[in-house]
């Protein structure tokens, strides 16, 4: 009788242990790299590009929006930088739950409260932009970094050209 006790209790922890690890869930995954797409929006606009909470446009994290980049000392949005923020438009007005912050940015010339107001004028800029393109205001905060979060860290025009931007963080999607 004994024996036969632990034989159901062995077989019952057993098929306890199976049907829990039956059970366990996974991350949905497009089927071909394996990669997590339960945070990206699918409506065709992003190109499969993922858009994270708290992904930035530095890192190609934030949809299909793009960094933008500005000439020395400045921050008029001018070329190449209009059509950027005009597609950066189309895919906000296109996704409205999504809310990002601009953060302005500088290369590593010049002081640090001189880069802090010329951060923020550019992210200003970038902002009022997009206002001025349909995007509702309440969706975009800004913010200046000045020239503490370079991406590219040479002493040179190259390296510098890269720095001077206002890229994307979503905060909501």
């Amino acid at each position: 009788m004994k024996f036969r006790s632990v034989l159901v209790l062995t077989l019952l922890a057993a098929s306890l242990t199976l049907t829990s690890c039956a059970s366990k869930k996974t991350k949905p995954t497009d089927g071909v790299d394996g990669t997590d797409t339960s945070s990206q929006i699918d409506n065709g606009n992003n190109s499969g590009v993922a858009l994270e909470l708290n992904g930035d446009s530095d890192s190609n994290r934030a949809g299909a929006l793009k960094t933008v980049y500005f000439g020395y000392s400045s921050s008029a949005i001018e070329g190449s930088t209009r059509d950027t923020l005009n597609a950066n438009a189309d895919f906000l007005k296109t996704n409205a739950s999504v809310r990002v912050q601009v953060e302005g940015h500088c290369d590593e010339r010049g002081s640090v409260q001189l880069n802090l107001a010329l951060g923020e004028r550019r992210a200003k800029a970038t902002r009022d932009y997009l206002v001025a393109q349909g995007v509702a205001s309440s969706r975009i905060s800004i913010i200046s970094l000045g020239k503490e979060k370079p991406v590219s860290f040479g002493h040179d025009e190259e390296s510098w050209s890269k720095n001077r931007r206002a890229n994307f963080v979503v905060t909501e999607k």
